[in-house]
């Protein structure tokens, strides 16, 4: 498996190349919580139908990853073969074509064509993060590969603070425009042909930058080996899972917020309190990429009790110049700080802090069950807090060990993103079996397995031997 150095002044700039993608997945996948909203209402959708948009963005994935393996069965590998940097660049110009079909979609106000638009669009995401998360791993000394992932998750969650606000602006305006009623479904087209001119942009700077565009020396071989390591495969499970309930919360919280139990809300005036719950993954993750750098102790415990600060500041202010009411944001400092303390005391093992995260998310979640109003919203968005370095975490735990096994075990994690697609519908269903309060408990399951996992991997090393489990890349057997 290649390594770099990534001290080199040439490799960091590459770096900053790469992370560039993590950005987009953010901004378009937090911005589905304010086309769900839009769609619900212009096409008269159900919960559980309105669900079905982050269905057909997240199966791509799956379904992207799923040919990957096909592939990886014969002992193939595409990806290796066109290099990394190719396959980012193609997954970007299928990303753009996805964006431009917005435009027949809202022309002829077809709900299924923007379906197969945000499909497209998820389908060059699942090439681009089968190539990049084993890439910024393995781009400087792998042990420390999760807090790179951290680093990049950082970039990520912050396109997902600003990707409801700017799509909100563009489709809504001013905080106190006039209701969602009066919005055309033609409202999307500006911003998704803006979307479309980035990912193009995107591409080029990658291709005339000094990425390398690497290729795995280890010869894989036919069949899913990768799957007798049982780090992976439940790994895979938790992947699933983590990424379900990332999604879920934030995708059933417009019919929450509307509840007069909880904050009696118009669809139009929620992207505050979606900003908040995506920032929310931006502060953990900003905290976690602290590890990147040789920091003294000392100084690296002031930072994860400043940056926290340094980031909820830039979540208040981007909101607050779009208009919006963020009094309330205030209320979200105790979990800042406690989600905090706890990255001092467990940061720098990634089985440790998935554990303790885990746990204190099933905590919120049932705190957040068994009361109402802003308080029982408050704990729902904290799980932002929770969420935020569990991918990194769960990644690094699950491709340890497994050496030439290493891109068949992205590709399998990449795929689970299909929870994405499952779990929300699934508590949009339960929304209109009971009321979206009460469908909350699905991610109270969500936390409980990931804590499960955090413990079980443990034991999974210790029988093979492992005795660092911050090295992603130990030789499988």
């Amino acid at each position: 498996m290649f390594t770099f150095n990534l001290m080199s002044s040439k490799n960091q700039s590459s770096f900053i190349a790469l992370i560039t993608v993590f950005f987009f997945w953010g901004f378009v996948a937090a911005s589905n919580g304010i086309l769900i909203p839009l769609f619900k209402d212009k096409f008269v959708l159900s919960n559980f139908q309105s669900q079905l948009i982050d269905t057909a963005f997240y199966i791509s994935y799956f379904v992207g990853s799923l040919l990957y393996c096909g592939f990886s069965l014969s002992g193939s590998d595409p990806i290796n073969k066109i290099g990394y940097k190719s396959a980012l660049i193609l997954g970007l110009i299928i990303s753009s074509v996805g964006a431009l079909l917005f435009i027949p979609a809202a022309n002829y106000e077809s709900f299924p064509m923007f379906m197969i638009a945000l499909f497209i669009i998820g389908f060059g995401f699942a090439i681009q993060q089968i190539v990049a998360n084993p890439f910024v791993i393995n781009f400087g000394d792998p042990s420390t590969g999760s807090q790179r992932l951290n680093l990049a998750g950082g970039i990520n969650s912050f396109g997902t603070t600003i990707g409801p606000v700017l799509l909100s602006y563009a489709l809504f305006g001013d905080i106190n425009t006039p209701e969602i009623k009066s919005i055309s479904l033609n409202a999307v087209i500006s911003p998704a042909i803006i979307l479309c001119v980035l990912f193009l942009i995107c591409s080029a700077v990658l291709f005339f930058s000094s990425l390398p565009n690497l290729k795995n020396n280890d010869k894989m071989e036919a069949g899913l080996g990768a799957l007798k390591f049982p780090q992976l495969t439940w790994g895979m499970l938790a992947i699933f899972i983590y990424v379900g309930v990332e999604v879920t919360i934030q995708s059933n919280m417009g019919t929450l917020l509307e509840m007069e139990s909880i904050k009696n809300l118009p669809k139009e005036k929620i992207s505050h309190y979606i900003s908040l719950y995506w920032g929310s993954l931006m502060i953990g993750r900003w905290v976690g990429a602290l590890e990147v750098f040789n920091l003294k102790n000392n100084t690296k415990i002031i930072l994860k009790l400043i940056v926290p600060l340094i980031a909820f500041a830039v979540i208040y202010s981007v909101n607050y110049l779009r208009g919006s009411d963020v009094s309330e944001y205030m209320y979200h400092l105790p979990a800042i700080i406690g989600v905090s303390i706890l990255f001092i005391l467990f940061g720098d093992n990634p089985s440790k802090t998935l554990t303790i995260l885990a746990t204190g998310a099933v905590l919120m979640m049932s705190i957040g069950l068994l009361t109402t109003g802003t308080f029982a919203l408050f704990c729902f968005l904290s799980g932002g807090l929770f969420c935020s370095v569990m991918w990194p975490c769960i990644f690094t735990l699950a491709i340890t060990g497994l050496g030439k096994y290493t891109n068949q075990a992205s590709s399998l994690l990449v795929m689970m993103i299909l929870g994405g697609a499952l779990i929300p519908p699934l508590q949009g269903y339960i929304a209109d079996l009971t009321n979206p309060h009460n469908a909350y408990i699905v991610t109270l399951f969500c936390f409980a397995y990931l804590a499960l996992y955090g413990i079980m991997v443990k034991r999974f090393y210790k029988k093979q031997g492992i005795a660092n489990i911050q090295n992603p890349i130990v030789k499988g057997h």
